[in-house]
């Protein structure tokens, strides 16, 4: 069989040529990168809110507060997962772009090291959740609201229907506050650790960063581990890495 050519592909250059290009564009990725960075900054610097309504959410462990869904950590990353009856797939499915983005998640515990949990919310029982979680090979934690204010009240459940979304609450104390939320576009771009951290009010903890006085920070990449040494004792930096980002 004879293999069309495609189209629009873009133009046969020499090495020389490709590599003039490439540095071009280099330095536009890394001037997007900064852009980043100062974003990231300045989300640690937003005002938060306090959550003052008590919330109940059932689970593997049976009823939870919303203080139980940090276990233990300081900072939690919800994601409102769209499953309920006017999303498609319901009642055997979830929503297959809430689907989609779980499946990109990574190991948790890269996470629960720089005091972040990581969990998922719908509406939907939980015994429905659970069903859907086997079937999906996931082990993120998932919370039903389900007979609940939660989700109006977080801005997911409206009168015009459902909605996806990702809220970053803080524990401090016996107080919680919710200090980030994004939908739409601005999850689609999430999935690493970094991209969640930069996120959180604590952001990686990393000394290179524009973090507010106070907050815990130390030397770069230091912490990172393989998912199942965090036990281990700190170590020197990667070899792979330059002392600070590039």
């Amino acid at each position: 069989m004879t293999e069309k050519a495609t189209t629009g592909l873009p133009p046969i250059v020499s090495p020389a040529e490709w590599q003039a290009a490439s540095d071009a564009l280099l330095a536009k990725e890394k001037a997007a990168t900064r852009a980043r960075d100062a974003l990231a900054a300045e989300r640690r610097r937003l005002p938060m809110v306090r959550i003052e309504k008590d919330y109940a959410f059932d689970g593997a462990d049976g009823r939870m507060t919303l203080a139980d869904l940090f276990d233990g950590r300081r900072q939690l990353i919800l994601y409102h997962f769209m499953f309920a009856p006017d999303v498609e797939g319901w009642p055997e499915a979830g929503c297959p772009g809430c689907s989609f983005f779980v499946d990109q998640i990574g190991h948790l515990a890269h996470l629960h090291a720089r005091d972040v949990s990581f969990v998922l919310v719908s509406r939907a029982p939980f015994e429905v959740l659970r069903r859907y979680r086997a079937r999906m090979g996931w082990t993120v934690p998932w919370f039903s609201s389900a007979g609940t204010d939660f989700n109006a009240d977080f801005g997911v459940t409206t009168a015009a229907g459902e909605m996806f979304g990702l809220s970053v609450l803080l524990r401090d104390g016996g107080s919680l506050f919710r200090t980030y939320f994004t939908t739409r576009r601005g999850v689609e771009a999430l999935g690493s650790a970094w991209t969640f951290l930069d996120l959180t009010p604590f952001g990686r903890q990393e000394d290179w960063e524009d973090t507010p006085a106070g907050r815990p920070q130390g030397a770069p990449y230091t912490w990172w581990r393989r998912h199942d040494e965090y036990d281990i004792p700190p170590r020197p930096a990667s070899c792979c890495h330059a002392d600070r980002p590039s």
